[in-house]
Order: structure tokens, then C-alpha cells, then sequence
């Protein structure tokens, strides 16, 4: 190689390497901006995570405050047997005590 073809091949080499400075330099800022928003990503994920747990925490609330809410539905209903059988109890026990009483008034006369 002579001096002509060397000094052509670094003259090439040069503007390639002016060429791939630029492309580097206009390449830079995207690359930043890449980064950031891979940094915002994973700050995103980590309030996601968070916000899923607490969710979570809240459905185990709500479900253990409709099962009391259920219960407190049916404890009118309960009562109201509870009376119900009471009463019935108190009539059946009130004709039975009377029947026995007249029964045993009878019994006490005829002797």
C-alpha cells in the first residue's frame, strides 16, 4: 500500500467515524430516556404490588363483615322461632296444667 491509499483509507475511516459519533450522540438521549422509564417501570410495579396486598387485605375485611352482616340478618329471624316455640310451649304447658287440674278436681270430688 502507498501513501495515497492510506491516507484515502483513513479519510474514510475518519468521516465513517464522524458519521458513527453523530449517530451515537443523537442515540444518547433515547437511551436516557429508556432508563427513566425503566426506573418508572419498576416504581409502577412496586405501587401495583402494594396496591394489589392491600386489596387483598380489604376483601378478607369485607368478606369477614358480610358473614357478620349475614348473621345479624338471621338473628331477628332466630328470635322470632325462639318466641314462637316459647309461646306455643307456654299454651300446651297452661291446657295440660289445667286438664290435670280439673282432671284431678274431678277425681277429688268423686272420692
Amino acid at each position: 500500500m502507498n501513501e495515497i491509499e492510506i491516507e484515502h483509507r483513513i479519510t474514510e475511516v475518519e468521516q465513517r467515524s464522524k458519521s458513527n459519533t453523530h449517530r451515537i450522540d443523537k442515540l444518547e438521549p433515547i437511551v436516557n430516556e429508556i432508563h427513566t422509564m425503566s426506573k418508572t417501570m419498576v416504581e409502577l410495579v412496586g405501587e401495583v404490588k402494594h396496591t394489589n396486598e392491600t386489596v387483598c387485605t380489604l376483601d378478607e375485611k369485607i368478606d369477614r363483615m358480610d358473614a357478620r352482616v349475614d348473621d345479624m340478618e338471621r338473628a331477628p329471624a332466630d328470635d322470632m322461632k325462639n318466641y314462637k316455640k316459647t309461646a306455643i310451649t307456654s299454651i300446651i304447658s297452661t291446657v295440660a296444667g289445667a286438664m290435670a287440674t280439673g282432671l284431678i278436681f274431678l277425681i277429688a270430688q268423686n272420692l
